[in-house]
């Protein structure tokens, strides 16, 4: 029988014994699961391929599928992002801050410590079993994993081919660790394990994530849906927004940094839409516009009139929303107001309003004459990463190795008494 609390005392071990594990120790600990995880493809997709047979019998969405499937491509991205981190300088010991006080005879330095266990809740993306533990392992932090049902099989395996190569580094196996029962309850126990578990990091939908905000009693980073915007503003090349807009919405339809939203200035929408449309066709993409913007294309064969709720969403889908705008603050409003604060672009030619947009738009990651897509933590040159934290505090954007780190005061004297 499953035990939650084993689970999370197990990894509260294994994080006091990994400040003990050498750097180079934890490398070799970290190529050798990419090597495995190379070896063991066809073991990982055998039962992947039953995670995928079960999401379609339940009738789960393309995109959701999409972010299921662990492609060829996908495992080797997986062990190329492990081997990466590898490579990486590691934060944890790193100084930020000192301070002699000559006064009271101590000196004073803030160092960068690890967290201890970090628990990840996701859902539908295995490869977050990976750059999960990648990244926490190398901050030398233990991961407890709690992902989605349709990807158990999935998770089962990659979490067991990590720890073969921690094992052989005499590595306690424990810091990772993948809680296998899938229900509500046990992922709402979980999220009171604060004896155990020092940070909670949930990715995946936006219902996921408001019931981590809820239930938990363990400290959390907020990781964001993506309803990312891209603006048209009237100083824009309007071949280039076409181009730019094709490929933030239809590279792919399932990743929180695809573009759902589109906002055109009045003064470029006849010529800027119909460019855009004309592109988007060739996927057939299905454009919600406003009634300005409908006009325009109105023989667009995949039209719908926007609601007030599609300014809203996140589709995940070949589904694109267009809202007109008269004025550049407008538009930067509309933004602020609409977007779930993840990736948002202007194409324009013109520098200052191109700084009043990086300036005034209140999202971790914004853009100028460049693709959404580009919001990832490898892109980023972070190797992997944990989510896109869409919050203020402690992290925003693509969480790499830094966001998994804590700070710690270290203080020196001689025999020294305040004075």
């Amino acid at each position: 029988m499953f035990n939650l609390e084993n689970v999370c005392k197990l990894a509260k071990m294994a994080s006091k014994s990994l400040l003990k594990v050498n750097k180079e120790d934890i490398d070799k600990a970290l190529k050798l699961s990419a090597k495995y995880i190379r070896e063991c493809k066809t073991e990982i997709q055998a039962q992947n391929n039953i995670d995928i047979l079960n999401a379609k019998e339940k009738g789960q969405s393309e995109g959701y599928i999409d972010r299921l499937t662990l492609t060829d491509k996908v495992i080797e991205g997986i062990a190329v992002g492990i081997e990466q981190v590898a490579e990486l300088n590691s934060p944890v010991g790193k100084s930020v801050y000192s301070y002699n006080n000559v006064e009271q005879d101590i000196s004073v330095e803030k160092k960068l410590v690890p967290f201890g266990v970090i628990g990840i809740i996701f859902e539908s993306r295995p490869n977050v079993t990976a750059d999960a533990f990648a990244l926490c392992f190398k901050t030398q932090n233990a991961v407890i994993l709690k992902g989605g049902s349709d990807s158990i099989n999935s998770n089962r395996i990659i979490v067991k081919t990590i720890r073969k190569a921690l094992k052989e580094v005499n590595i306690d196996e424990s810091a990772i660790s993948l809680i296998d029962d899938t229900s509500r309850e046990t992922t709402i126990a979980f999220m009171k394990m604060d004896s155990y578990v020092d940070l909670l990091i949930p990715r995946g939908s936006g219902r996921l994530i408001n019931s981590v905000k809820e239930n938990s009693s363990i400290p959390i980073i907020e990781t964001g849906t993506g309803n990312c915007h891209i603006y048209v503003d009237k100083f824009a090349d309007l071949e280039m927004s076409a181009k730019v807009i094709f490929n933030a919405k239809t590279q792919r339809y399932s990743t929180c940094n695809t573009c759902e939203s589109l906002v055109i200035d009045s003064a470029v929408l006849e010529p800027a839409l119909k460019l855009i449309a004309e592109k988007l066709k060739e996927k057939q993409v299905e454009i919600r516009a406003d009634e300005r913007a409908c006009a325009v294309i109105n023989d667009y064969p995949y039209l719908k009139k926007a609601t007030d709720e599609d300014f809203y969403t996140e589709y995940g889908a070949p589904i694109i929303s267009v809202k007109t705008t008269d004025k550049f603050e407008e538009a930067i409003d509309f933004i602020n107001d609409h977007s779930t604060k993840h990736s948002e672009s202007i194409i324009t030619s013109d520098m200052i309003r191109a700084e009043k947009f990086i300036t005034e738009i209140d999202s971790a990651c914004v853009y100028h004459n460049a693709s959404t897509r580009f919001s990832d933590g490898f892109v980023f040159g972070l190797g992997a990463e944990i989510g896109i934290a869409t919050q203020k505090l402690h992290a925003r954007g693509p969480m790499g190795l830094e966001a998994l780190v804590t700070t710690k005061y270290v203080v020196s004297g001689n025999g020294s008494v305040r004075k």
